[in-house]
């Protein structure tokens, strides 16, 4: 026990100590109070019901019946008891005349919206549209007079470690304000959209703060708090808010159009990281790698792009990722005609071309991966590991039956990961494991896998520090369609 107050009373001399040493300008950064900036935002803060009724699960799980008829379907849903719906969740005014931001899953089961304001009083609310793509609604309420609007702050201004408050209705506690400050941005999340890339934030966010704002200390709107990880349900000091330059632009032309329009190219995407550039000696070029033509009649297709290219330049801004690629577009409007700049492989060389494309208008879907030629893989008589990167390989036809959907292409099937290989840390779209079992690997570095002789005999020639490129195919069962992506990590 003594030992564990001295560590305590030691602990709380070094801190109190420090303070004293450290800058004044330093010590500002932590206000004394978030009192003012609570009363600043408070005002344009607003609760939300929403009520309604679903149709509930038809007797004997009727609804999850494979192969069923979709009439019979429709007809069972309707002939099945309604469950009522009600969810208490957050927003924030935008608008002095009543639009309001909030998120969308917190609206969309509902018949009938009400929304309190900070002043206690309730109004019947109307939904003027809603965006899946980002899960933000806006709402309108008619109070008779202005009432006080929230500004949006620059959210990509914002910095790991700044202070932030988020505000809002948490189990339906009203005004609730907690403090935090930013743990990281531009986060990807399971299951997100390729425009969902949030500000991570330790202030303490809840069922029912959906929809309300992350604020800075200037009492600007600088996200969304639209989730939360968690194992139990509650805050365990991981919350996600939607950055304000997304939410604005969400914001603004629903009110003018009432839905999201953004541009589309028709390809599928992958970013040419640093393992790329050096395998196809591109230096510290980037840019956003052609995986698939996703819509063979879209506008990639038509402008003559194809699998393999890698887009550099888009109207005269460079490209540092797919995802850059894909926020450019998207917010370019439809019909719109664009230059793009881009390297293709001719031979054993990269060459720069130069099309105009009419972008098209984006469906709801993500894109993903591709596919482009190279050489012969060598071989050569040097002793090979025989699990390449712990990696198992068949091929297609010695792989067994549930593999037949890669019959007719070339490559190895990976029947099975070592679980200890550093393979298994490398990390693809949305943050998920790059290469799984059942994967069909079709290249190394640029070279065609003919067997798992060659493959294993190109591996045992990597040294450390050496970058790979894998080009895989994955068969996407709800596309019903095979997909190229790319598995790039640095030998260890």
């Amino acid at each position: 026990m003594p030992r564990i107050q001295l560590r305590r009373a030691v602990s709380f001399s070094v801190l109190f100590f420090a303070a004293f040493l450290l800058p004044v300008a330093a010590q500002q950064d932590v206000p004394p109070s978030f009192a003012a900036i609570a009363e600043k935002a408070e005002p344009f803060v607003v609760s939300i019901e929403a009520r309604g009724r679903v149709a509930a699960v038809p007797p004997n799980g009727a609804n999850k019946v494979p192969d069923t008829d979709d009439d019979v379907l429709d007809f069972l849903r309707r002939q099945a008891p309604q469950r009522p719906v009600y969810h208490v969740g957050s927003g924030f005014i935008v608008d002095r005349s009543g639009y309001i931001v909030t998120n969308n899953h917190v609206v969309s089961e509902s018949s009938r919206l009400t929304v309190k304001l900070d002043t206690g009083e309730e109004f019947t609310a109307r939904v003027i549209g809603v965006d899946d793509e980002t899960d933000l609604a806006v709402l309108k309420i008619d109070a008779g007079r202005d009432l006080p609007a929230a500004k949006f702050g620059d959210s990509e201004k914002m910095k790991v470690g700044d202070w932030v408050l988020a505000i809002g209705s948490p189990f339906g506690l009203a005004k609730s304000v907690s403090a935090g400050i930013i743990s990281q941005t531009q986060r990807d999340t399971p299951g997100a959209s390729a425009f969902q890339r949030f500000i991570q934030t330790d202030a303490v966010i809840n069922p029912g703060n959906s929809g309300g704002p992350l604020v800075n200390m200037q009492g600007e709107v600088i996200g969304v708090n639209s989730q939360i990880a968690t194992q139990t349900g509650e805050f365990s000091g991981v919350g996600f808010a939607l950055p304000s330059h997304e939410a604005e632009r969400v914001y603004e032309q629903i009110v003018a159009n009432g839905r999201v329009s953004r541009g589309y190219l028709g390809a599928y995407l992958d970013s040419v990281k640093s393992e790329f550039a050096q395998v196809y000696g591109l230096g510290d070029l980037r840019g956003a790698f052609i995986t698939d033509i996703r819509d063979k009649t879209g506008p990639a297709s038509l402008a003559g792009l194809k699998t393999g290219d890698i887009i550099v330049v888009f109207n005269g801004q460079a490209i540092k990722s797919a995802q850059d690629l894909i926020d450019k577009v998207a917010n370019t409007p439809p019909d719109r005609a664009v230059v793009i700049e881009y390297l293709r492989e001719v031979g054993d060389k990269l060459e720069k071309k130069t099309v105009t494309a009419k972008l098209g208008e984006r469906p709801l879907a993500t894109a993903t991966f591709g596919d482009n030629d190279g050489k012969v893989l060598p071989v050569d008589g040097k002793a090979v590991p025989e699990k390449p990167f712990g990696l198992t390989l068949s091929t297609v036809a010695a792989a067994g039956e549930k593999y037949k959907v890669f019959e007719g292409n070339p490559g190895l099937v990976v029947t099975d990961i070592d679980p200890n290989s550093y393979i298994t840390d490398v990390q693809g779209a949305a943050g998920v494991q790059a290469l799984s079992r059942g994967d069909l690997i079709q290249k190394i570095n640029r070279f065609p896998v003919a067997n798992a002789a060659a493959f294993a005999s190109f591996v045992s020639k990597l040294k450390p520090g050496d970058p790979v490129v894998l080009q895989i195919l994955v068969y996407n069962p709800a596309l019903k369609r095979m997909q190229t992506g790319l598995v790039q990590f640095t030998v260890k």
